[in-house]
């Protein structure tokens, strides 16, 4: 069997690592393609040597531009890559514009497409992450979802039949990652001059969240506002729309600091008393880590940190800085998100579906 990842952005690489893992392991022929949707190094190439991943075989470099723009650069490069490599699966990742050309090219090539965290709804259709998802899982032929309310969410939409419950890959990486780093103190807390759990730490970097100078303002005022130090993890993006607006980062209680590596941002979180965040993967994150989650975003796809207490959903202002810090909430053995054995019930699922030679 011969599967080909489709990846281009942070949080599939992450993904991406137990899978070519359990691929290597397993004797499939694997194939990696990064469409270059992330080409910060530190968003990037970082992620490839820390979690030993092999190199991809393909680089496409599209690198930025609008949603229309990205997405028709990927496609036209990938449909070469996909006639070459003639996968018995095209895999793809999330629900990143790689994800939708990847699942695009692959299906109108008549090659199947499997998609890694199938299912996932916030039901807000502008975001263009909710798009993508709804777009993939209704042109992949295999779905492989992370939750049962992703299963649910498909079986609402008629796609029982082509979707299996695998667990969420993301959980596998991490507790790996988390068991690596215990003990290790993170490099910030020297070079920032703080304390163990005397800190939050923050990603803003959605379109909803910086494309429009007066929310992106508000949120920045918000997480000045907060009673203790507040590490942010300026996204390129980010930065540059703050620069564009005229705004100001770093300003009362925010310190900014460039992206960290995934070993380092594992460590960050484990240590501070809690993460803001626009991020569907880092809110997953934290709730696998144990630290209180604050989501600056009207939904979430990933309902149960909710239900559970461990995240909170707020709009910028008071409720933004009351919720940073909001206490502990009490402990909880809810598992929703797998057992850590994600990526071999991926590779068996593949295996199991794949077309007859």
């Amino acid at each position: 069997m011969k599967v080909l990842s489709v990846v281009g952005a942070r949080p599939q690489f992450v993904k991406l690592a137990p899978i070519a893992h359990e691929a290597a392991a397993r004797g499939v022929e694997h194939v990696i393609v990064h469409t270059g949707q992330h080409y910060d190094p530190m968003l990037s190439d970082v992620f490839f040597e820390d979690l030993k991943i092999p190199a991809p075989a393909v680089h496409l470099g599209v690198g930025s531009g609008s949603h229309g723009q990205q997405t028709g650069a990927m496609l036209a490069a990938l449909d070469d890559v996909l006639e070459s490599q003639q996968p018995d699966w095209a895999l793809v990742y999330g629900d990143t514009n790689s994800t939708l050309a990847g699942a695009l090219s692959a299906v109108k090539l008549h090659i199947p497409v499997a998609h890694l965290e199938a299912g996932l709804r916030s039901f807000n259709r502008t975001m263009p992450e909710e798009i993508n998802r709804v777009v993939t899982d209704h042109a992949a032929d295999l779905l492989l979802a992370p939750t049962d309310v992703a299963m649910s969410h498909l079986a609402d939409e008629g796609l029982a039949p082509r979707s299996v419950l695998v667990g969420d890959v993301m959980t596998d990486v991490l507790l790996q990652v988390r068991d690596a780093v215990a003990g290790r103190p993170p490099a910030l807390l020297a070079e920032l001059g703080l304390e163990p759990g005397g800190y939050s730490l923050a990603t803003i970097h959605r379109a909803e969240n910086t494309d429009d100078a007066g929310r992106l303002g508000a949120i920045i005022d918000a997480l000045a506002a907060v009673d203790h130090p507040v590490v942010l993890l300026a996204h390129p993006r980010l930065v540059a729309k703050a620069r564009d607006a005229g705004l100001a980062l770093e300003r009362g209680s925010v310190r900014v600091h460039a992206p960290l590596a995934y070993p380092d941002l594992v460590a960050a979180a484990v240590a501070s008393r809690g993460v803001v965040t626009d991020s569907g993967g880092l809110q997953k994150e934290a709730f696998l880590l144990g630290v209180p989650c604050t989501t600056v975003r009207p939904q979430t796809e990933w309902v149960e940190t909710v239900e559970l207490g461990w995240n909170v959903l707020v709009e910028p202002g008071q409720a933004l800085v009351a919720a940073t810090s909001r206490p502990t909430p009490p402990d909880t053995t809810a598992a929703p998100y797998g057992d850590g054995h994600a990526a071999a019930r991926v590779i068996t699922a593949l295996e199991s579906a794949a077309p007859s030679p």
